[in-house]
C-alpha cells in the first residue's frame, strides 16, 4: 500500500511562508480539475496563498490531462498517490493525509485550510482524514448536492413524463448516484464552510442541521458553480479544434452525443436499455456519437455490446464511436458549436454545463438527479429514465422533434452565476482569522479559553 505523499518542497514552502492562512485546493478526478482551477486562478490573482493537494486518482494521459489543460500542475504542493478500488483509496487517503499533515506542522504559525469539491470520493474521505489528523475542518466547494425525483407515472408516455418533470412535484430521493450521494453527504459533515451553487443546495444543508451562520458570520454562502468559470476559460481556446480530431462532426450536423458511466447505469437492465435505445436512435437516422469511458468499455465487453457498436460504426455514417475526449475545451467547443443537437448523459457536471451553454439540449439518463434545479427551475434539462430501449428512443425523439420543448430548454435561466472563483476567494479572505473548528460551547456563546488546539490522547 502506497501511503506516502510526494511533496514538492519548493512549491509548498513558497506558499506556506506567505501568510497565516493558506488555501489547499484538493483535486482528485477530472471534474475537480476544471471546477477547482478557477479558485486557484482567483487565489493567485488576489494574493491568497494557495497550493494544490492532488490525490492522484486520475493520473493517466487522458483522465489526468485536466491538470495540464487548466494550468494546475505547477501548483501541486503534494501528490498523495492514491490508487485502487474504493476501499483501498479510503485506507490510503487516511494514512497519506496524516503524513502530509505532519509535514505541514513544520509551519506551526500557518493554518492550512483544505477545500474539497463536489461529490467525488475524495470529497468524503479527505475531510474525515484531515479532521482526524488535525482536529480542523475543511471547506466544501459545490456543497449540498442532494438527489431529487419527480412523482413519475411509470405508465406515462413521453409527453406526460416531460410535464411531470417541469410542472409536477419533486421529492428527496438521494439513493443515487452511488457513491457520489454518500460522498457529498459525508463531506459536508467535516466542513466549516460550505459553498452552495444555488439556494436549493443551502436549503438541503440547513434542513440537515448545518448552521447558515455562526456569530453573525455566513457559513453557507450561495456563490454559484465554478464550472461556469471553467467554460469561460476555454471559450476561445487556441490550437487544435475538435473538428480537426473528428471531421465528421462538422460534415454532419444535429449530433446526439452520448456519455454514460455512472455505476447504477452499468447494471445489466439499465445498460441494456441505454445501449438498445442508442442503437434505435441510429436506426431512426439520428447522428449519434457514443463516447466510451473506461467503465463503459468494461460494461460493453461484459454484456456483449462492444463488437456490435464497432460494427455499427463501420457500417453507418451516422454513428461515431470514440474514446473519452482528452481536452475538455473540445467538449465545450462542440456543445456550443451548433453541431450538437443534444447530450444524452448521466454526468452531474454536464447538467450544469448545459445550463450555461444554450446551444445543446441536456437529456439525463437517470431516474433522479442531484441537479434538479436544472429541470424544474431552469427547464434546461430533462430526465430520460433508462427503463427500456424503446422508451429511451421515443423520449429523446419526442424532445428533439418538438419545437416548443427545444425552445423552452434553450431559453432557460442560467442558474450558476459568474466569477464564482472570485466570490469564493473573496469570502475566504474575509475569514482568515477565524478558527477552523467549532466546539459546542463556542457555537452556543459560552466563553472559555482558547480551545482551538487539541491533541487526542
Amino acid at each position: 500500500m502506497n501511503a506516502s505523499p510526494t511533496v514538492y518542497e519548493d512549491r509548498l514552502a513558497a506558499q506556506m511562508d506567505r501568510g497565516n492562512l493558506v488555501l489547499a485546493v484538493v483535486t482528485a478526478t477530472k471534474p475537480d480539475f476544471y471546477k477547482q482551477a478557477p479558485v486557484v486562478a482567483a487565489a493567485d490573482a488576489n494574493g491568497l496563498p494557495c497550493f494544490v493537494i492532488h490525490t492522484g486518482q486520475h493520473y493517466d494521459d487522458v483522465l489526468g490531462h485536466g491538470l495540464e489543460e487548466y494550468g494546475l500542475e505547477t501548483h501541486i504542493g503534494a501528490d498523495l498517490g492514491i490508487r485502487g478500488d474504493l476501499s483501498q483509496k479510503t485506507a490510503e487517503m487516511m494514512l497519506a493525509v496524516k503524513e502530509l499533515a505532519a509535514k505541514l506542522d513544520e509551519w506551526p504559525d500557518t493554518t492550512v485550510l483544505p477545500m474539497v469539491h463536489g461529490d467525488t470520493h475524495a470529497a468524503a474521505i479527505f475531510p474525515q482524514a484531515w479532521m482526524f489528523a488535525t482536529n480542523q475542518q475543511v471547506v466544501h466547494n459545490e456543497a449540498g448536492l442532494r438527489g431529487m425525483a419527480p412523482a413519475y407515472d411509470t405508465t406515462a408516455d413521453p409527453t406526460a413524463v416531460v410535464s411531470e418533470q417541469w410542472d409536477g412535484e419533486w421529492h428527496i430521493e438521494r439513493t443515487e448516484p452511488f457513491p457520489e450521494q454518500y460522498d457529498t453527504f459525508i463531506g459536508s459533515a467535516a466542513s466549516i464552510y460550505q459553498f452552495a451553487p444555488v439556494k436549493l443546495n443551502r436549503e438541503h444543508l440547513e434542513r440537515e442541521g448545518y448552521p447558515r451562520g455562526v456569530d453573525g458570520q455566513e457559513r453557507i454562502p450561495v456563490v454559484g458553480n465554478s464550472v461556469v468559470d471553467a467554460i469561460e476559460m476555454k471559450r476561445a481556446h487556441d490550437g487544435e479544434s475538435v473538428f480537426d480530431v473528428y471531421p465528421i462532426l462538422e460534415a454532419r450536423d444535429n449530433w446526439i452525443r452520448v456519455d454514460i458511466h455512472r455505476r447504477a447505469n452499468l447494471l445489466p437492465e439499465r445498460f441494456t436499455a441505454i445501449i438498445e435505445g442508442v442503437i434505435e436512435l441510429v436506426n431512426r437516422g439520428y447522428n449519434v456519437n457514443f463516447v466510451e469511458l473506461t467503465a463503459t468499455e468494461q460494461a460493453l465487453r461484459n454484456y456483449g455490446y462492444r463488437e456490435r457498436l464497432q460494427q455499427l460504426a463501420d457500417e453507418r455514417e451516422n454513428f461515431l464511436f470514440t474514446g473519452l475526449w482528452k481536452k475538455h475545451a473540445h467538449v465545450y467547443e462542440f456543445l456550443a458549436s451548433g453541431q450538437c443537437l443534444a447530450e444524452f448523459t448521466d454526468s452531474g457536471s454536464m447538467q450544469e454545463e448545459l445550463n450555461h451553454i444554450d446551444e445543446a439540449l441536456c437529456l439525463t439518463a437517470r431516474f433522479n438527479t442531484d441537479r434538479p434545479e436544472t429541470v424544474f427551475e431552469a427547464n434546461t434539462n430533462l430526465l430520460v429514465p433508462p427503463t427500456d430501449g424503446e422508451f429511451i428512443a421515443d423520449m429523446i425523439t419526442h424532445v428533439v422533434e418538438t419545437d416548443s420543448i427545444r425552445e423552452r430548454m434553450r431559453s432557460g435561466q442560467h442558474l450558476y452565476g459568474n466569477d464564482v472563483g472570485e466570490r469564493i476567494v473573496e469570502f475566504l479572505t474575509t475569514r482568515n482569522t477565524d478558527r477552523v473548528f467549532d466546539w459546542a460551547h463556542e457555537r452556543l456563546g459560552f466563553e472559555s479559553g482558547d480551545s482551538s488546539e487539541f491533541e487526542y490522547l
